[in-house]
């Protein structure tokens, strides 16, 4: 009999599935829901355990994990009588790796420590490439103790792992990430189409640019997307796009002013409004090239 926590895991979506089955390749014993029958077989197939809801998922687990697209999804399934809170026991471990609104997480807790289930918020960077090979960075919100109990789980998820600060922290941390990721992406189309119209060997400029300073692991992970236009979602616009406006409404609420990061935020509702929410965030290039009256 394995001696570690039994997990519960609430979502296995493009992230949620290859962070569930490392998990399970760690030696824990996974129970899952989510809400499409494919996703719930994959689970099966590499040794997890099926839950016909989520309350059956979490009875009886050490530790739930929920990884969900956005805050209303957090909330519609931690609270009400089929609920997280109303089905896990007490004592509980409640890690929420969803991206959503820092008061988001502090509401959760407080409506955790009410029903004596302890609570972390933990928002991961790193991408589907990031998921499937267990090198996530991991930003948490929440108690030291909390933390320190988690951190084999997070150790079996991830590389880069940071208790950042009270519950909301991680959060706050991940809207800052999504921020200079956003950027970075859309500096990079910018970049290529310049190369391009210029006539220089894309796949060259990109690997010497990636060796110097302009080198980035945004670079790295999505030259590929870029050099071939293969949109695929790692990461959908349109998760994207649900990240943008908390970190444009979370510096509005503390006073910072985002001015580059305004920008590319209405450039990815743009995206978003030409249909492309459904690709890769790499698709920005698209609304490059658009703008550079470039075929798409």
């Amino acid at each position: 009999m394995s001696t570690l926590p039994k997990v519960a895991w609430i979502g296995l979506g493009i992230m949620g599935s290859p962070m569930a089955e490392n998990l399970i390749k760690a030696g824990y014993s996974v129970t899952g829901f989510t809400l499409e029958q494919e996703k719930l077989d994959r689970l099966a197939a590499n040794g997890g355990t099926v839950a016909p809801s989520i309350a059956e998922a979490v009875k009886g687990a050490d530790v739930v994990i929920t990884m969900v697209p956005a805050s209303p999804q957090v909330e519609a399934i931690a609270y009400g009588e089929e609920g997280i809170l109303e089905n896990a026991k007490q004592g509980a471990l409640l890690i929420d790796m969803s991206s959503i609104t820092p008061q988001t997480s502090i509401d959760l807790a407080e409506a955790g420590r009410e029903k004596g289930i302890r609570v972390l918020d933990a928002p991961v960077s790193g991408g589907e490439a990031g998921a499937v090979e267990a090198v996530l960075s991991i930003m948490v919100g929440g108690e030291q103790a909390d933390f320190d109990q988690a951190r084999p789980v997070f150790d079996a998820l991830g590389r880069t792992i940071v208790l950042c600060g009270p519950h909301g922290a991680g959060q706050t941390v991940k809207a800052a990430n999504q921020l200079i990721v956003a950027v970075n992406i859309q500096a990079c189309a910018e970049a290529v189409v310049f190369l391009e119209k210029s006539g220089v060997d894309l796949n060259a400029a990109l690997d010497v640019l990636n060796g110097g300073l302009a080198g980035s692991t945004v670079l790295t992970r999505k030259k590929d997307n870029f050099v071939n236009r293969e949109f695929a979602p790692g990461f959908r616009i349109d998760l994207h796009h649900k990240d943008m406006g908390i970190v444009t409404d979370a510096a509005r609420n503390v006073g910072a002013a985002l001015p580059v990061g305004a920008v590319v935020a209405q450039l990815v509702a743009s995206l978003r409004a030409q249909g492309d929410g459904g690709l890769d965030h790499s698709a920005l290039l698209r609304g490059v090239e658009r703008l550079s009256d470039r075929q798409v």
